[in-house]
């Protein structure tokens, strides 16, 4: 029953009953019952009239005279749900209810009390009802808060710190928002300990298994919510109920005062008494998560662009190729009035990022002065950023104008934009397919002497940029390498008394170039712009400087860490070591993943992987033996040892950055 409903304790407590002397002598394991109505009643068979939650009082006139009327009397309000029984003494009873009426009442946990004093009973059912009244519309006031909260966040597009943070203000509880691989996208801990609540998180969180889409998990505390729209879940919503109950490292914050935990800004009234800690949240609690949800949702959905209007069309135009939203020949004809002819062409999809999210922080750090502070001073953050090419909006922009004026000085044409916060497209149209290699060759150059913070610049290549010189093929020697006609490093060109750079020392911040394959229509220039993006994301996590990288320097390992936000392979996961997971988290001491790993590493040789994990061979054939168990897979078979390997690396891609 919902909590705008006063229980049987909170009621003995108004004026108006206390006015009457109130003794309970029966059930008082009831007391926390919800009270939904109060109901006045002088006749025995009341019981078939009443729907439960009622809270009856009577003055006893019309019960039945024996014992066994009196115990049916009894069991018939606690069969429909009564909530308590009111008994005003002195007109059939004098001195107390019969003691048949208590054993019954005691028998069936119903609240019995006596009122020793008259008092009218229209006084106690105007209290009770203007409780109750006044809790509904208190509910309904914070409910309209919290919708009129989440819309404004939503017409804003708000981040997803934003909302959480929200969430957490309206609420006065912690809020996490993760992905389906309990990896915590944004938090806000509510005023509390961010580090006892974020304390083996995916351990903890593995272990909340409520059931249905919202719903909440009694034994850990936290309410539930997926987070997802048309259909795809990407993540979910928790929110700590009771405030300093379980967290996550098992540990707990104490009360304030009084037993009742410090309310938050907006909607304090949300915060547990002592009687509320054990139920479950109230009703605008789940409001608030659906609702902070459903915002999130929207928001990964919204892509908000502050361009100047032509590269609105560029952005508009690959959009509708990447999204289908317009007919090829539609698209070809809008670039055609922009001066962009795709028809007839060899296009090829290029995209420009930076090999790190926030588009430079790594290199923020590499170009901090010497004695200026770390960066996480006030002041100091803000300030490197400002001389970081690419960091955050601003920066983005630069890069879309960089890689425009590189396609200018190269004398390619074709669309570009940004396609989301991080990365830069470029469709290129080119005559055939015989001048690829060397667009390719020239645009990457061009960029380079716009945008000089690209890896793998070294004397050499700079002389070769500044000249404009090509091998013999044709083809720009944008590393300083000679490249034969296949594309392969040859020898450096750099003197033999060069140093050569120390592999421990490559970085790879700055930027990077990707490119798909050239396709010969548009009906296939979406499969080239979306493989030159996959091979982008994936190429972050590859430390060699190549100028240009293409889908054959992309492994199974950089494949799976450009699809680690996928939910699918996220729910792939899950399905192959969901299991193994939970067992860990609940056995955090014997972390039956590492021996999987070593095992499968090893390529299924038993003895090497005992070896590797430390452990003797019967040890280590009995974790193998309970890890079959659990996962309920052969792990004699070699496909199923190939899809928990898979899993495995999807695994590992989705908890490294």
């Amino acid at each position: 029953m919902s909590r705008v409903f006063p229980t049987v304790r909170e009621v003995l407590a108004l004026d108006p009953v206390r006015h009457g002397a109130p003794r309970l002598v029966a059930g008082e394991v009831g007391l926390d019952r919800r009270v939904r109505w109060v109901h006045v009643a002088e006749v025995p068979d009341i019981a078939t009239l009443l729907g439960g939650g009622e809270l009856v009082l009577t003055t006893g006139i019309g019960l039945p005279g024996d014992d066994a009327g009196l115990r049916a009397f009894i069991g018939d309000l606690a069969g429909v749900g009564v909530s308590g029984l009111v008994v005003e003494l002195g007109r059939r009873y004098l001195d107390g209810v019969p003691r048949v009426m208590v054993a019954a009442a005691e028998r069936h946990g119903l609240p019995l009390v006596e009122l020793r004093r008259a008092t009218p009973f229209v006084r106690i059912t105007e209290a009770v009802h203007a409780l109750i009244v006044d809790a509904q519309l208190t509910e309904l006031r914070a409910t309209e808060e919290i919708h009129q909260r989440f819309t404004e966040l939503s017409v804003e597009g708000a981040d997803l710190g934003e909302v959480v943070r929200q969430a957490a203000e309206l609420s006065g509880c912690p809020v996490v928002l993760e992905n389906l691989s309990r990896q915590v996208l944004a938090y806000d801990p509510a005023g509390e300990s961010a580090e006892l609540l974020l304390d083996g998180w995916e351990q903890h969180s593995r272990r909340i298994r409520p059931e249905g889409r919202t719903a909440y998990d009694a034994d850990r505390g936290w309410l539930v919510t997926m987070v997802g729209a048309r259909g795809q879940d990407w993540g979910r919503l928790l929110l700590r109920w009771p405030p300093g109950g379980d967290l996550a490292g098992g540990q707990s914050l104490p009360a304030s005062a009084g037993g009742r935990s410090a309310p938050g800004p907006a909607l304090g009234r949300a915060v547990a008494t002592p009687a509320d800690s054990a139920g479950s949240p109230p009703t605008r609690l789940t409001i608030l998560v659906e609702r902070a949800a459903s915002t999130l949702a929207l928001g990964r959905l919204i892509r908000r662009d502050a361009e100047g209007l032509e590269r609105q069309l560029h952005r508009t135009l690959l959009t509708a190729l990447l999204d289908h939203s317009w007919p090829v020949d539609e698209v070809a004809l809008r670039a055609r009035a922009l001066g962009v002819v795709l028809e007839r062409r060899h296009l090829i999809g290029v995209v420009v990022r930076h090999r790190t999210d926030d588009g430079g922080e790594d290199t923020a750090r590499h170009r901090q002065p010497a004695g200026s502070g770390p960066l996480n001073e006030p002041g100091n953050l803000g300030e490197a950023f400002d001389s970081v090419p690419g960091a955050g909006p601003a920066g983005l922009r630069d890069l879309a104008e960089a890689v425009g004026q590189a396609l200018r000085e190269a004398g390619l044409t074709g669309l570009t934009s940004a396609l989301d916060d991080q990365t830069v497209g470029v469709l290129l149209a080119l005559p055939d397919a015989v001048a690829e290699e060397r667009a390719l060759s020239a645009f990457a150059a061009a960029l380079r002497r716009c945008r000089p913070d690209l890896p793998g610049r070294n004397d050499s290549s700079r002389r070769a940029d500044s000249s404009g010189r090509a091998d013999s093929s044709g083809r720009a020697d944008l590393s300083g390498r000679a490249a034969d006609p296949q594309g392969r490093a040859g020898a450096s060109s750099r003197s033999d008394d060069a140093p050569a750079p120390s592999a421990g020392r490559r970085s790879i911040t700055g930027l990077l170039i990707a490119a798909g394959s050239g396709v010969g229509s548009m009906r296939e220039a979406r499969r080239s712009l979306i493989e030159a993006r996959q091979v982008a994301d994936a190429a972050r996590r590859d430390r060699r400087d190549l100028p240009i990288f293409r889908l054959p320097h992309v492994g199974l390992a950089g494949l799976l860490h450009l699809l680690r936000d996928e939910p699918r392979v996220q729910t792939f996961v899950e399905r192959q070591l969901g299991a193994l997971l939970a067992y860990d988290a609940q056995h955090p001491r014997e972390q039956l993943l590492g021996t999987l790993r070593a095992y499968l590493e090893q390529g299924r040789n038993k003895s090497a992987a005992a070896a590797a994990a430390h452990l003797s061979r019967p040890a280590f054939y009995e974790r193998l033996a309970r890890i079959g168990r659990i996962l309920d897979v052969d792990l004699d078979s070699v496909d199923a040892c190939l899809s928990l390997h898979v899993a495995l690396l999807a695994l590992d891609a989705i908890r490294t950055p």
